[in-house]
This record gives structure tokens, C-alpha cells and sequence, in this order.
């Protein structure tokens, strides 16, 4: 094991001017993460600079079998923590090979906003509180429960100490200084109420750049539980009854919000929202009916509620 150690982390700039790119982007069902690796010459650290490439759509659920070519456009580059030196992951996005956007590649519609003059002069930033629950890969039942049981109640685990109350913390330090290695503003980490649960913070981000950070930060922790043996789960609810289910708290703001008296502009946007409310909530993801009941630290999945603030917009 100590020579299979030895030849993963090989420096490759010390014998090679060639470099790994690991080719991200996200699958079918518009959660689950795909990757692929190739060769380049580096260093590289433009995306443009990045040649397009291809994969099996109808293996990804994302195209037909007679017709199954897809094509990714590389759209941002970090540093890869697991091969490290100059080797790199990159984000995509997904097109047919006319060049259509595919229905799982909402970063297409996204940019478009992001890059109009307009919003671009607004520099919206982002600050995503991604929770995520661990979970045994064997039983599918949360890192540290009983198996075919369940802990003591709610309250303790809360950003707890100790090993009754954390559960899988070298998971997440590992991802946290994996993610600051790779270049994603990540801006924290904290256990959460259920036991198993824990929540990372990135942000605060610029437009576009947010989701793509995002997303990487998602497949790094993919990665790393991957070794550790442990499946990460995003499920709104994954386990019923008197438990938190896991969201991803979005703090949002643009500039005309942060000056002086930009409290009316929250106001005003706050209203926009509750037009929409239904719409939105359509669009945040299967299974937020679970979660949002109104119990454990949420609103009811009807209701459109919020709370005055001086500086940021969180929905929840």
C-alpha cells in the first residue's frame, strides 16, 4: 500500500511538462456529479485555453442511445487537491453537439443574467450555506446512529464536541482545506442539530462564480467521502420524524443593497419574491415538502415569510 501511496502522488512536474485535467459536470438527474480525466499540457489556468470534450449521454440519462454524444464547455478551473502540483479540476457544462444547452445545464440561462451590463454593475454576491448529512455506506442510515436505531435527541450535536456529539469531522476538515487549497472561497464549517449533519459556507462569491464554487466544493466532499467510504447525501430529509432536514440557506445582496439605504431595495425585492413564491419553490429541488413544515427551523412550504434586515437577504 505504501508504493500504491508513493505512485498516487507522484510530482509529475518533476519528469513531465504534462498535466491531469479532471473534467467535471453534473449528471442526469441534475444533482448527482460525473468527472473524467485527461491529459494536457500545462500549466493551464484559463479556462478558454481548455479544449472542449465529449462523453456518453445516454449513460448519464442525458441523452438517447441512437444519439448519445454530449459535449462539455470548460467554464471555470481550480487546483485539484488530490493530484495537486499543476494539475487541475475543471467545472462544465453540457450541449448537444449542435450546441444546444442541455435541460440539466442551468449555468447556460445563469451566465447569461450574470454577464448583462446591467447586473454585472450590481456585483451580487453570494453566500450558499450548503448543509449535507453523512451517511454509512452499507445501511444507508447516518454516520454514528445505531444501526437500526437511533441517538438521543436533538440538541447537543449542535456544533458539538466529543464523540457522542460529532460524527465524521475528519471528513469535513479534510474538505475544508481541500476546498481552500483548490481555490473556493469557502468560508467556513459546522456540525449541525441532527447528528451526521454537517454544513459548509461559501461566500461570499460574485455572480456566476458562486455556483461554480458550489459545485466543486460538492464533488471535492464526493471525492473524500469516496475514500473515507461514507456517502454524502443532500436529501431535504433523510430521515423522518423529529430530526432537522438539510438545506442551503442562500445570503444574497448586490451593491445597490449594501450603500446607504439600500434597505428599501431589500424591501422592494423581498416583494418581487413573494410573487413568485410557488415558482421558486418549484425550482429549489425534489423533497423540500419534507422538509418544509414549518418544524425543526423552517417556514411552511406555502408560505412566503421574512423578516426585516439591514444588509442581507436570506431565504430559507
Amino acid at each position: 500500500m505504501s508504493l500504491l501511496n508513493d505512485l498516487i502522488n507522484l510530482n509529475l512536474s518533476e519528469t513531465t511538462d504534462k498535466i491531469i485535467a479532471e473534467y467535471i459536470w453534473i449528471g442526469g438527474s441534475g444533482m448527482d456529479m460525473r468527472s473524467k480525466a485527461r491529459t494536457l499540457t500545462g500549466p493551464i489556468d484559463d479556462p478558454a485555453k481548455l479544449p472542449k470534450w465529449n462523453y456518453d449521454g445516454s449513460s448519464t440519462n442525458q441523452a438517447s442511445g441512437d444519439d448519445s454524444e454530449v459535449i462539455i464547455y470548460p467554464q471555470a478551473i481550480f487546483k485539484d487537491p488530490f493530484r495537486r502540483g499543476n494539475n487541475i479540476l475543471v467545472m462544465c457544462d453540457a450541449y448537444t453537439p449542435a450546441g444546444e444547452p442541455l435541460p440539466t445545464n442551468k449555468r447556460f440561462n445563469a451566465e447569461k443574467i450574470f454577464s448583462h451590463p446591467d447586473v454585472a454593475a450590481e456585483e451580487p454576491w453570494y453566500g450558499i450555506e450548503q448543509e449535507y448529512t453523512l451517511l454509512q455506506k452499507e445501511i444507508n442510515w447516518p454516520l454514528g446512529w445505531p444501526v437500526g436505531g437511533f441517538p438521543g435527541p436533538q440538541g447537543p450535536y449542535y456544533c458539538g464536541v466529543g464523540a457522542d456529539k460529532s460524527f465524521g469531522r475528519d471528513i469535513v476538515d479534510a474538505h475544508y482545506k481541500a476546498c481552500l487549497y483548490a481555490g473556493i472561497n469557502i468560508s467556513g464549517i459546522n456540525g449541525e442539530v441532527m447528528p451526521g449533519q454537517w454544513e459548509f459556507q461559501v461566500g461570499p462569491s460574485v455572480g456566476i462564480s458562486s455556483g461554480d464554487q458550489i459545485w466543486v466544493a460538492r464533488y471535492i466532499l464526493e471525492r473524500i467521502a469516496e475514500i473515507a467510504g461514507v456517502v454524502v447525501s443532500f436529501d431535504p430529509k433523510p430521515v423522518k420524524g423529529d430530526w432537522n432536514g438539510a438545506g442551503a440557506h442562500t445570503n444574497y445582496s448586490t451593491k445597490s443593497m449594501r450603500n446607504d439605504g439600500g434597505i428599501d431595495v431589500i424591501n422592494k425585492a423581498i416583494e418581487k419574491l413573494s410573487l413568485r413564491h410557488k415558482e421558486h419553490i418549484a425550482a429549489y429541488g425534489e423533497g423540500n415538502e419534507r422538509r418544509l413544515t414549518g418544524r425543526h427551523e423552517t417556514a411552511d412550504i406555502t408560505t412566503f415569510s421574512w423578516f426585516p434586515c439591514a444588509k442581507v437577504l436570506e431565504v430559507k
